[in-house]
């Protein structure tokens, strides 16, 4: 159970900051942003979601998208925690996570219209807020793609942050067209 009493010290934290374990480390370290971009892409989902009441895609997303709320703590609580074992007793993402994403992909995909160019983001607000959150995971992907090359991390939370940003581009095509209206395709030669 997590406790938190108090969000401040009074006494400045001097650029650094503590990982699960009590290792103190720079603010800008690799580790801190790629947690933070984690956190970042978690509050544009908290977007998604509070667009989704004015949107006809609530009933099917609403749902997946609290899941995948806590998914990416769990994501975020393992890039907090560098010790390896001290990871073992903490949530985690499983195949399991990354298989329910490409099924409800697969399934909102199977009725919309097939691409014939790339989509221009926006249409609507929460299609907007969609895109937002596409673009900020992948941003975080690079991050951990970096961090890796440096670091241990498992190759499960990379393929679940590429698993994402494809699921948040499908759904907010998805909820583009729940809401009847037409996507905004790329016309390279209109320029």
């Amino acid at each position: 159970m997590v406790r938190i009493n108090k969000v401040y010290t009074k006494a400045g934290d001097q650029g650094k900051t503590q990982l699960i374990g009590g290792d103190k480390v720079s603010k800008a370290s690799a580790r801190i942003d790629c947690y933070g971009l984690v956190d970042e892409l978690n509050a544009c989902v908290g977007l998604v979601i509070s667009s989704l009441d004015k949107s006809a895609a609530k009933p099917k997303l609403h749902a997946t998208l609290v899941r995948v709320q806590n998914e990416l703590f769990n994501v975020g609580t393992q890039l907090a925690t560098p010790d390896a074992e001290r990871r073992k007793s903490l949530p985690d993402i499983a195949l399991s996570h990354i298989e329910a994403l490409e099924d409800e992909m697969d399934l909102l995909n199977a009725d919309l219209p097939e691409l014939r160019s790339f989509v221009l983001p926006g249409g609507s607000e929460c299609s907007g807020f969609f895109h937002l959150a596409r673009t900020v995971c992948r941003r975080t992907e690079r991050a951990v793609v970096a961090l890796s090359q440096d670091t241990e991390v498992d190759a499960r939370h990379l393929v679940y942050l590429n698993r994402l940003s494809d699921a948040l581009f499908v759904f907010g095509r998805y909820a583009l067209h729940a809401d009847g209206h037409d996507e905004a395709l790329w016309q390279p030669e209109s320029v």
